[in-house]
Parts: structure tokens; C-alpha cells; sequence
């Protein structure tokens, strides 16, 4: 896969060594002045020294598309000047990783990529990526997140060999840094190890100096521009650290699992009803300010790696899909019931496929009403999860043992969907097939479906 590295930094070096290693092709972007203290172990020193190697892996800079490329075909990392990833545009990544740790989303959006992974605090699974990886030293370290956030920063630093805060060299005064010392330097307690704007910093412990800033960085006041390692294990200075390779452990799985869905499964979404019980066209009723069928239009479109369909009759809607890349398949006859939607997605997504040479690759298609605004892209992205490990399986969103939309649907399941008529959908084959399903839990507003009027006041 071609994958997106946001950052160069160490802990974003870690991610890419585990990557690398398993033989996927990486891209790099860094800021003009990359602020690194563990410099020794990361490739954003390519940015100001040209190259940088570290273990198995060698970055080079490059300024151009066409100096990427040539890096990229030697095997090796291209490093760019690029703080807004504008070379998403020409590189296509399959994945993006944003490891800038800025403990907040500096841009970031699920729609950047296939498949998004946000590192440490800032983002939200289901909103701004696909998952996040835990970056907390601790028993959660490196953990796939597939709903919700990582540890909230505390500003305290993880425990390295019995300190915390201490560990820390900081900036006494906005300017430029002046090292005292280098990196895989024995310092004291109480020693100068640096000076920043006329400065003296002060080492607050003893130990083995891990990582500096470069000389002449221009830094802020409290600004963390270095630390020492009580360990005094002077390896340590130059390999990757333990808390990098469990990160980038976490990160390889979450690629890996995406590996397994990739091209694998699409979207149908069901949007031909007549509203009959909402007394009008329920469909473009706003909910939260929108129309309700944009909001499962906008969840979809988190899903690039899948092809989208939506079946309808309504020409403004066909339309509005078709403006994010939802391809509109016709139902001229709503009155027949869901049935009719459901093959005709099933048959439009089986067409697709083979269009493409690609029928075999079909594992399931997942189905979702249009009128169930409050399902999370969180919720959708752990049923695709669920599939891809286990096949032959039936995959719904429900609560406590009840069975909710949207339901995804191995393609063993294709030839029953097919034979569907009148309005029941695919219950019949659920009920056949019970000890085939598996249920994702969701919240109970998540699977609030719009039927009547009063249904808009329980979202």
C-alpha cells in the first residue's frame, strides 16, 4: 500500500520502521523547521541535513513529485516540506497516518484518504479517521481505537526509568537554543546543558542526555527542547524507543485490518420509500439543520475504499449523491416495496464489480435506510471490522441482543436477496440463518429509524 506519514518525528519514525518493514511504500511530510528532540531516531532530520537514516531505514529530502518518485523507486523515504499534505493530491495514499502529535487535529478529515488513522489525543474514530492508536504509556499503549478518542494529554510525561516531569529539559527563555551538551552525554543534576534566548537550562536530573534540539532552533519559553534518560543506556540514544515500536505496532494493525476490507465490500443505501406513514417526503424533512437523506449521503462518503450506491427515484437526491461520488441506481417502482431496492442495489454493486474484473473480490454489500440519521460512521466502520474477520456472517448494528440497520451481507447471502419480493427486506433470511449474526452494538439513538413526524423529536 502507499501509505501517508503526517509527521517525521520519532514516535512518526517508530510507525514508519513497522510499515516499512512490512513492505509498504511511505511518504513523509515535516515542517520547514522540524522541532524534534529525539532528532537521532528520526527521519524529519532529513528535512535540514538532506538524509537520515535510521536502523533499516534511509530518508531522504525531496522538493518535488519527481524527487519523491525517484526516492520511492530506490526503496527509500521521501521527506517533504508540505504542512498541509497538498501531496495527498498526486501521491493517492491508500492510507494517511497523522503522527504530528500536536494533541490536536491540525486538519485532518476522514475524507483525506481510503482509510485515515489519527495517533494520539485530537481525534475522534468515526469523525475525523477511521481509528485512532493510543499513544499514553501504559497498559493501553499502542491500542486500535474503533469509537471514540485517545487518553486525553495530562502534560505529565510517562514514568522512563522512575521519572516523569523531571526527565524534561525546557526552554528558559524564547530565542534560540545553544547546547550545552550532546546527545548520548552523561550529565548531573543541576548541570547547564543549554542555553536558550541568554539563557542558562538547567538539568533537573542525572542521567544520559536522550534527545536535544538542533542547534540554533528558535524555541519558546517552557518549550520542551530536550531529555535525559535515567537509564543511561547510551543504545537508547540512537533506536527506535520501546513506546515508537508499540505505537507503530498498532498502527501495522489497523492497516492490516483495512488490508483485509479494502475493495472488498460496498455500500447500498435504501432511499425509494414513499413516506407513507410520515404523511409527506420524509427524506428532505431537516434534521439537525440538513435534510435527513444528506446525513447518510456524508457517512458514506467516509467509505472512499468502498464503491457507493443509493437506490431512489427522487432526481434531487440521485443528484446530490452523485456530487459526492455515490453512484445513483433508479427504482421507478417504489410501491413493490424494499424488495425491489434491495435487488436493485444487490444487481447494480454484482455490476460494478464484474465491470471491473474484479466479481471475485465482492465479499458483502451493506445495506443502510436513509432515514436512520443518528447511526455513527464509527458504528459502520466496526460492522465492515466484524465482517472482514468473519466470513459467511450476517453483520447488523443492534442493542442488547436485538438486531438493527444497517446490515451487511456476505455475498453467500446474494442468491436469497435476489429472490426477495414485496416489503419485508431481508428479515426471512435473517430469521433462517440466526446463529449467522452477529450483532454490533450501537447506541439506542443510533438506531432510531424516521417512520412518522413525532420520530424528528427523538433525535
Amino acid at each position: 500500500m502507499k501509505i501517508l506519514i503526517k509527521g517525521a518525528g520519532d514516535l512518526a519514525t517508530g510507525i514508519a520502521s513497522r510499515l516499512y518493514g512490512a513492505g509498504h511504500q511511505i511518504l513523509m511530510t515535516e515542517i520547514a523547521e522540524p522541532l524534534t528532540v529525539r532528532r537521532t531516531v528520526a527521519l524529519s532530520r532529513a528535512v535540514y541535513e538532506g538524509c537520515a537514516e535510521v536502523e533499516e531505514m534511509r530518508a531522504f529530502r525531496a522538493d518535488s513529485q519527481e524527487e519523491a518518485g525517484e526516492v520511492l523507486s530506490r526503496g527509500d523515504i521521501p521527506v517533504i516540506v508540505d504542512p498541509e499534505a497538498r501531496c495527498r493530491r498526486w501521491f493517492e495514499p491508500d492510507v494517511i497516518v497523522d503522527a504530528i502529535l500536536a494533541k490536536k487535529n491540525l486538519g485532518t478529515e476522514i475524507t483525506d484518504a481510503p482509510f485515515v488513522i489519527g495517533v494520539g489525543p485530537g481525534f475522534t474514530a468515526g469523525n475525523d479517521c477511521h481509528c485512532v492508536v493510543e499513544t499514553k504509556r501504559g497498559h493501553t499503549l499502542g491500542n486500535v481505537i474503533w469509537q471514540g478518542s485517545a487518553i486525553p494529554n495530562t502534560g505529565v510525561p510517562g514514568n522512563v526509568g522512575g521519572y516523569t516531569i523531571e526527565r524534561l529539559i525546557r526552554a528558559s527563555a524564547a530565542g534560540k537554543i545553544e547546547p550545552r551538551v550532546k546527545i548520548g552525554d552523561f550529565v548531573e543534576a543541576g548541570q547547564v546543558v543549554a542555553v536558550t534566548g541568554g539563557e542558562p537550562v538547567y538539568a533537573q536530573m542525572s542521567g544520559i542526555v536522550r534527545g536535544m534540539l538542533q542547534e540554533g532552533s528558535a524555541v519558546t519559553e517552557n518549550l520542551k527542547i530536550g531529555d535525559i534518560d535515567a537509564r543511561a543506556e547510551i543504545s537508547h540514544c540512537y533506536t527506535i524507543s520501546d513506546k515508537a515500536r508499540a505505537i507503530g505496532g498498532g498502527v501495522l494493525e489497523a492497516v492490516d485490518r483495512f488490508a483485509l476490507m479494502q475493495g472488498r465490500y460496498a455500500i447500498v443505501i435504501l432511499a425509494a420509500g414513499a413516506g407513507t406513514r410520515f404523511g409527506g417526503d420524509k427524506l428532505r424533512a431537516l434534521v439537525r439543520e440538513k435534510p435527513l437523506y444528506e446525513h447518510m449521503l456524508e457517512k458514506a462518503e467516509a467509505f472512499s475504499s468502498f464503491p457507493s450506491f443509493i437506490v431512489t427515484g427522487d432526481r434531487q437526491i440521485a443528484e446530490a449523491a452523485e456530487k459526492r461520488g455515490i453512484t445513483a441506481v433508479q427504482n421507478r417502482e417504489p410501491e413493490r416495496g424494499i424488495a425491489l431496492s434491495l435487488r436493485l442495489g444487490l444487481q447494480a454493486v454484482q455490476r460494478a464489480f464484474a465491470d471491473a474484473g474484479r466479481e471475485d473480490r465482492l465479499r458483502g454489500i451493506l445495506f443502510s435506510v436513509c432515514d436512520q440519521p443518528g447511526i455513527e460512521t464509527a458504528t459502520m466502520q466496526r460492522i465492515f471490522n466484524t465482517a472482514a474477520l468473519h466470513p459467511g456472517s450476517i453483520i447488523c448494528a443492534g442493542r442488547s441482543g436485538k438486531t438493527g440497520n444497517p446490515v451487511l451481507w456476505d455475498r453467500r447471502y446474494f442468491p436469497g436477496l435476489a429472490e426477495l419480493t414485496g416489503d419485508v427486506g431481508g428479515r426471512q433470511i435473517m430469521d433462517s440463518h440466526r446463529e449467522q449474526i452477529r450483532i454490533v452494538e450501537a447506541e439506542a439513538e443510533e438506531l432510531i429509524d424516521v417512520d412518522r413526524r413525532e420520530d424528528l423529536r427523538s433525535l
